[in-house]
């Protein structure tokens, strides 16, 4: 498990998830997110949230990634996950492997670890 810190709470889990990375993080050095938006695909309490990235590399080439999930920092980090995998097949390099999202939804996980 990794923390970050940051500007909001993408931007953390982009700094959390960047540290965690091992033998990947200098592929993604000159990785950079360049625009953040957040579309609500259906209306009321139970709504899905489509999260639209797009990312910059340290040569100019740009892309957009996309996360859909009823948890707007579930769908945070899919798009980013899949900006770094992206990034890393375009440049012949392996993919990135994530065994699994944390049982407890980051919320949650956050308000646990700040209790303790």
């Amino acid at each position: 498990m990794s923390v970050g810190e940051g500007n909001g709470p993408v931007n953390a889990l982009d700094n959390a998830l960047r540290k965690d990375l091992g033998p990947y993080q200098s592929y993604i050095d000159d990785l950079e997110l360049v625009d953040y938006k957040v579309r609500i695909l259906t209306g009321g309490t139970d709504a899905v949230t489509r999260v639209l990235i797009e990312s910059r590399d340290g040569e100019g080439r740009r892309w957009f990634t996309v996360g859909v999930s009823p948890n707007i920092v579930d769908a945070s980090f899919e798009a980013l996950l899949d900006s770094i995998n992206y990034k890393l097949i375009r440049d012949a390099r392996p993919r990135l492997e994530v065994r699994s999202w944390p049982t407890r939804r980051p919320r949650e996980a956050l308000a646990a670890r700040a209790a303790a």
